[in-house]
């Protein structure tokens, strides 16, 4: 009987098809529209802190979360599923809940639904019903140390078995601050656990146990990733847009050592994380804030203004953006 049971097909051929097709994905808004990104590529949100990168996460899970229709109003949602993964325990979900309803506002606004006064939005009742729908699309896990995170790693497959109504329609992995316990695991002793045949806990050990199990696991659920990461070690002395000589610079990893020539992307720039981690990403963008003097000869209003730069690969231009509420907004 357990045989059996065993060899029950759980879906069709035409299913599984459809969920390991690795068709373009629709342009994702600004900045992260410059390349055809597919399921399968892993791409890192790097800049400092503050520098939109969350709300960047927020809202391209928005904006996948939302239907594509509903009750005869065109959202241009994805309709799809997120899986968002929180490292370093500041996700707020009223924050994501309140930009969700001025999404749904400004797209009811266009449609002369409500008032055209935006001010109105605070006395605006949303539908709780496509809130309730857009909700479940998104699935939140918390984690305090690289043990949950790799815990968490390990059972998602299970995890989302258990809700098979979304298990195909995953289009994002999220993964906010994936450097959030570099300098915990760095510090940490490397001594065997428990057993002399297990591997000695250490950041390099952690770092290819994850990229291993996501791999793991986007061969069976392929799926875009989007990582943040903090920058550490940024010249803040050197102008965004001035070119002048760096020397050369030496840092250190638990992979070995790599010596490799500064440039004023590298200053912003310089990779901490291991090998395994570097390799496993196919595509980098920096984002951060641009200087007060190129806000004032260029923007209208005192909105920050943010730049974006594709690193991975170089596309040897930078975009520029202001992030509101209601959405990414592309400013020329």
């Amino acid at each position: 009987m357990e045989i059996r049971e065993w060899l029950t097909t759980d879906e069709t051929a035409e299913t599984y098809l459809s969920r390991v097709s690795t068709t373009r994905l629709p342009l994702l808004l600004p900045p992260l529209h410059r390349l055809p990104l597919r399921p399968g590529n892993v791409v890192e949100i790097v800049g400092p802190s503050p520098s939109g990168k969350t709300h960047i996460l927020l809202q391209v899970a928005i904006n996948c979360i939302l239907p594509k229709e509903w009750k005869g109003v065109s959202y241009g949602g994805l309709e799809q599923s997120v899986m968002f993964i929180d490292l370093d325990c500041r996700f707020d979900i009223l924050r994501l809940l309140q930009l969700l309803k001025l999404r749904i506002y400004s797209v009811c606004q266009l449609c002369a639904e409500v008032s055209n006064d935006l001010g109105d939005a605070g006395n605006w009742t949303c539908d709780e019903e496509l809130i309730h729908k857009c909700l479940e699309r998104f699935l939140y896990v918390r984690c305090y140390d690289s043990l949950e995170f790799l815990a968490t790693l390990k059972t998602l497959s299970y995890q989302l078995q258990t809700r098979k109504e979304f298990a195909s329609k995953v289009y994002f992995m999220m993964i906010d601050s994936i450097g959030a316990y570099y300098w915990v695991d760095r510090a940490s002793t490397s001594m065997p656990l428990g057993s002399n045949n297990r591997k000695i806990f250490s950041l390099q050990s952690v770092t290819e146990a994850v990229v291993r199990e996501i791999k793991k696991f986007l061969r069976v659920q392929p799926m875009l990733v989007l990582a943040t990461k903090a920058t550490v070690f940024a010249d803040k002395s050197v102008p965004n847009d001035i070119k002048r000589p760096f020397r050369k610079w030496s840092s250190e990893d638990a992979a070995g050592q790599h010596t490799m020539e500064s440039s004023p992307e590298n200053a912003l720039h310089r990779e901490y994380m291991p090998l395994a981690w570097q390799s496993f990403v196919t595509h980098r963008i920096s984002v951060r804030p641009s200087s007060q003097e190129y806000r004032a000869s260029n923007c209208t209003t005192d909105e920050q203004v943010y730049l974006g730069q594709w690193l991975l690969p170089s596309l040897g231009f930078k975009d520029k953006f202001v992030i509101r509420d209601v959405g990414i907004i592309a400013v020329p």
